[in-house]
């Protein structure tokens, strides 16, 4: 099945807007790829505990999420389907 831009979860999204949040993810991605990306942050309120947590699991949601958005600007372009023949 062929990537089509107009069936899209992202489709009718202004591509500025999709370009600035692009460019986030991948200054994300390079932050938790270095290590520079905080990995667990907590802290105490007195509504109780508040925490962050970014993981090399993420990775793999956020190098989707990336690839997504890149085909929806149609900065890659998306692999062909298999070449069967008809009879």
């Amino acid at each position: 099945m062929r990537y089509d831009p107009s069936r899209s979860i992202l489709a009718g999204m202004d591509t500025s807007v999709l370009q600035a949040r692009l460019t986030q993810m991948q200054q994300d991605y390079l932050d938790i790829m270095s290590g520079s990306k905080v990995q667990t942050a907590s802290y105490t309120q007195g509504d109780g505990g508040k925490s962050v947590t970014y993981s090399m699991a993420n990775i793999g949601m956020l190098t989707m999420a990336i690839r997504q958005i890149q085909a929806q600007l149609g900065l890659i372009k998306t692999p062909r389907s298999a070449i069967r023949p008809r009879f």
